[in-house]
């Protein structure tokens, strides 16, 4: 089986997509693309006699039918840099494999993040995890923003202190806040990654993750078009509906559109 390249993913390849204030993710590495997805698919070890038509077409099944282990043979190498409380949110995602750098044996950077004036609001009364869409005023915002850099110096000044007097840095990182950057070498498959854009692209994860997943979305697109085309088709932007919820969408075309009820149904 041939090594696949793809040009749109070489043109991407180490160049850094600025995420928050500090942040980025960049594609080390990728292997494989549409046409190994396609060679899985049909165990081909040849350059394939089928046209893009027809690959696309049976990259469209494979994602609408759940097939999923074609597109596992897709692996993408990611080096990102964000903040811990997003990496802690980000490691969730237990299918991927993870090399970060560790305070342990480095000495960290006064690297911290700072959210926009417009990111402070209130706590949302509807969802226990999230921000309301109440803006808080522009007093209230300015003291939030100095009370996080206050905190921040503090706690580097100390950690600081305790580097230079020579202090494990095991010891000396633990009161370094959430707020500091961290980074890391994130591999994962285009299955799994497909997961994990589905969950962080959603409107209800928290603002700072769903724009790592959103410069990502971008980086697997240029991998692997055909299968992020029936990725966003079939899942992302996908309805599932319950057993309950179908019947009385069958209750409701029953007698008002037959034709779209048959058609339904022919799917389902």
């Amino acid at each position: 089986m041939a090594h696949i390249v793809v040009p749109e993913a070489e043109a991407i390849l180490d160049k850094e997509f600025p995420v928050l204030d500090r942040g980025f993710v960049r594609l080390v590495d990728y292997l494989g693309g549409d046409r190994r997805i396609v060679q899985a698919a049909r165990v081909s070890y040849g350059e394939g006699t089928k046209t893009i038509r027809e690959d696309r077409l049976l990259i469209d099944y494979l994602m609408q039918h759940q097939h999923t282990s074609p597109f596992e043979q897709v692996i993408l190498t990611f080096h990102a840099k964000m903040p811990i409380f997003v990496a802690r949110q980000w490691v969730r995602h237990r299918t991927a494999r993870i090399n970060e750098i560790s305070g342990r044996y480095s000495v960290m950077r006064n690297e911290f993040y700072l959210p926009s004036e417009d990111d402070i609001r209130f706590q949302s009364k509807s969802n226990r995890q999230g921000r309301s869409t109440e803006e808080v005023p522009p007093d209230l915002r300015k003291k939030v923003l100095n009370l996080l850099v206050r905190g921040q110096e503090s706690a580097y000044q100390v950690y600081d202190e305790m580097i230079t007097a020579n202090i494990s840095r095991e010891l000396a990182r633990i009161n370094l806040p959430l707020s500091l950057y961290t980074e890391w070498y994130w591999q994962i498959d285009l299955h799994n990654l497909f997961h994990f854009l589905k969950l962080r692209l959603d409107r209800h994860a928290q603002k700072e993750i769903r724009q790592y997943a959103e410069e990502m979305s971008k980086i697997a697109k240029a991998v692997a078009p055909m299968a992020y085309t029936a990725f966003e088709e079939y899942v992302l932007y996908a309805v599932q509906l319950s057993r309950s919820q179908v019947t009385r969408l069958r209750e409701a075309l029953a007698d008002t559109h037959p034709d779209l009820l048959k058609e339904l149904e022919q799917e389902l």
